[in-house]
């Protein structure tokens, strides 16, 4: 389940607070981010067990309503979506059972929301069509409740709420853990029952693997891909750009360098988009750039031994840099993969906290590189 995506989220994250918290043990940051990536997987199991919390609910509730039905003469109210054949398969499922029984987790403690998710759940027009509708079948079943997570769970600003209060890890987990919840609920198939396998933690140990290598290549090798970010920079100030903007850069050179099997396009789109969410409004485009020059620079060095998309048409350059007032970005000549235009040499403000981008910043993630490679080497 967990996969590159969120190991490079979880990576960008850990080596932030790494710098931040002036923390110089590599071991202990390395346990904490391996700690971080479980935690997502904790996350998958208890998002599905809130299937099974909403159909106990729901259960009682059909049950208190038919004694009052039968106590004044009315007719039964309908089983329909508590016996849902694929909600049934999912309580019954041992693999979610032994691991939340393991962990301790469920929504006995948060029972206010769940019933305020059924409320939701009962005025939805999906609950009120799948009710009415004549069709009964697992296909039936399973797409409703696929249904109802995509409409009422996957963008629920209490459920957010909620999960942040539970833990800190949860911040920035959840959009990438629906999207493996949904694919679960699409696998699941009823001639399983109980067995039915849910997603391993690691689709194989190379994914594991990948996490460490790259937090640990990021960090003993700062000062050189410091180096590198700091010749591609030359017109600008390095110690004005901003703070995220160097962890981006510094991990993305970290796995150019260690996977030889990702390509150079896939490395530099994934650290450009993560730019877009974590830094500024115009760090994607200045590290689309960035980390072009240097993969180039690494290439045409012999220090990376990777295929390279060729530059841009010379028209298409020559448009790009009349867009951003005719400069060109940095010492190394820039192509970029990702087509929106350099962003101009500006003074880039750090996005959770301004006071963070201080001056030095730079020489600080040099220092404890430093450090922590003399660390590693007793």
């Amino acid at each position: 389940m967990i996969n590159r995506e969120l190991i490079r989220t979880k990576i960008v994250q850990l080596t932030y607070a790494y710098y931040q918290n002036g923390s110089k043990n590599i071991e202990n940051a390395e346990k904490e981010l391996l700690l971080s990536l479980s935690k997502a997987y904790d996350l998958y199991n208890l998002l599905l067990d809130l299937i099974v919390a909403v159909t106990k609910e729901e259960t009682q509730r059909v049950e208190q309503l038919s004694v009052r039905n039968k106590r004044e003469g009315k007719e039964e109210p309908s089983t329909k979506f508590i016996f849902n054949r694929f909600a049934v398969q999912l309580q019954e499922n041992k693999a979610l059972n032994s691991f939340n029984e393991d962990k301790n987790m469920s929504w006995n403690d948060d029972k206010d929301f769940v019933r305020s998710l059924c409320n939701k759940i009962e005025q939805s027009d999906t609950y009120k069509e799948y009710m009415a509708s004549p069709e009964s079948d697992y296909e039936a079943d399973r797409e409703v409740w696929r249904k109802l997570y995509r409409q009422l769970i996957e963008d629920n600003e209490d459920l957010d709420r909620l999960l942040e209060e539970k833990s800190l890890y949860w911040n920035d987990d959840k959009e990438v853990v629906d999207t493996f919840v949904l694919k679960t609920i699409k696998r699941f198939d009823p001639k399983a029952k109980g067995n039915q396998e849910l997603l391993p933690e690691y689709k194989d140990e190379d994914d594991r693997e990948f996490a460490r290598k790259l937090f640990r290549a990021t960090i003993l090798n700062a000062n050189e891909y410091q180096r590198y970010m700091s010749e591609a920079s030359r017109n600008w100030d390095f110690s004005r750009l901003a703070y995220m903007d160097i962890v981006i850069m510094q991990i993305a050179i970290a796995e150019l360098l260690n996977f030889p099997n990702i390509p150079v396009s896939v490395s530099i789109n994934e650290y450009v988009d993560m730019a877009k969410r974590y830094s500024t409004p115009r760090s994607g485009g200045y590290i689309n750039g960035m980390l072009d020059a240097i993969a180039r620079h690494l290439v045409d060095t012999g220090k990376l031994l990777k295929p390279i998309a060729p530059r841009p048409e010379r028209a298409n350059y020559a448009d790009r840099r009349q867009q951003n007032g005719g400069r060109q970005n940095g010492g190394y000549q820039n192509g970029g993969y990702q087509n929106e235009g350099y962003a101009k040499p500006v003074r880039f403000v750090h996005k959770p906290k301004p006071e963070e981008a201080e001056e030095g910043q730079e020489k600080e993630i040099q220092t404890q590189g430093n450090e922590a490679q003399e660390e590693s080497k007793e």
